[in-house]
């Protein structure tokens, strides 16, 4: 069943990645009628989330944002699909670097990096972006799909244009096999982590488990983290901004690095909250309280 779900679908995705951008926005407002208007779809996490998050804003503000995001969010679905086709030329027109020299200059010394950034603008894109350009060997680290075939598909998407990718359980084993060569290594860490993998702190006004997994890797392979900034211009296109979060990993105390990247990560979506994944149930966990 899975199997012809593919097939059937596969047409009409490629159909879609080669039409212009210009149309895929057109189709872009209509979908934004369909998923906001008619079906919904996750309207309550997503106000629920923002409602939490800013708590200082007034329900219009709310209101306004969560309208703002779901318009966004028709895009970058569509942005994602024309990432299958899009060539290199137009990739690099629409997706820069202000200081893509802080990477060159990582490979120029022959070190491996890690690099983290969070689901705001078009990660996909970027990593597209950073895999065309004169920095390490950038792997990306990714959740395979239960459905082989779009698992299959998307891995094409991501490796296309110079990338190659981790699956998330075996990233650490990828790394300490690829040792000997200068790679950058892409976490995306504001997923909500295993209660095993969790450290609590205060992000976007509650208690938030976050995802330690950047942070044990890094201190494991003392390995420099660049904090990625993917800030959405105007329609289509996005600046990125590449930041030093530690040079020596293992000189920071334990939890210092998580939290590092999650407030610059919570900046940038205090700066642009639109451009966030909001339909994730990022606070489904809740802090088991210690026994007295």
């Amino acid at each position: 069943m899975r199997t012809a779900i593919y097939y059937l679908s596969l047409p009409f995705i490629y159909l879609l990645s080669w039409l212009p951008l210009s149309v895929l926005y057109l189709i872009s407002g209509l979908m934004y009628g369909l998923v906001f208007h008619v079906i919904g779809y996750r309207k309550q996490v997503v106000l629920e989330n923002l409602r939490n998050a800013f708590p200082e804003k007034s329900p219009d503000e709310i209101d306004h944002i969560s309208r703002q995001f779901y318009r966004y969010f028709c895009d970058l679905s569509l942005e994602t699909i024309k990432f299958l086709t899009i060539s290199q030329d137009k990739l690099k027109k629409r997706v820069s670097c202000d200081n893509i020299e802080l990477l060159e200059a990582f490979k120029q010394k022959q070190q491996s990096i890690i690099l983290v950034l969070g689901h705001l603008g078009n990660w996909e894109w970027a990593g597209g972006y950073l895999g065309l350009q004169n920095i390490p060997k950038l792997y990306a680290i990714y959740h395979p799909l239960a459905n082989p075939k779009f698992d299959q598909l998307m891995r094409h998407m991501r490796t296309r244009l110079g990338a190659d990718v981790y699956p998330m359980k075996r990233a650490l084993r990828g790394m300490l096999k690829n040792k000997k060569t200068v790679t950058a290594t892409a976490f995306i860490s504001d997923q909500a982590p295993g209660r095993k993998n969790a450290h609590w702190m205060t992000f976007l006004n509650q208690k938030t488990a976050v995802f330690q997994g950047t942070e044990i890797i890094a201190r494991k392979l003392d390995y420099p983290v660049v904090y990625v900034s993917v800030l959405r211009q105007k329609r289509g296109y996005y600046m990125l901004h590449c930041e030093l979060l530690a040079e020596h990993p293992q000189s920071l105390n334990e939890n210092e690095l998580t939290e590092m990247h999650n407030r610059r990560l919570e900046q940038d979506i205090i700066r642009q909250p639109e451009t966030w994944l909001w339909t994730h149930r990022r606070w489904k966990q809740r802090q088991k309280r210690k026994m007295q």
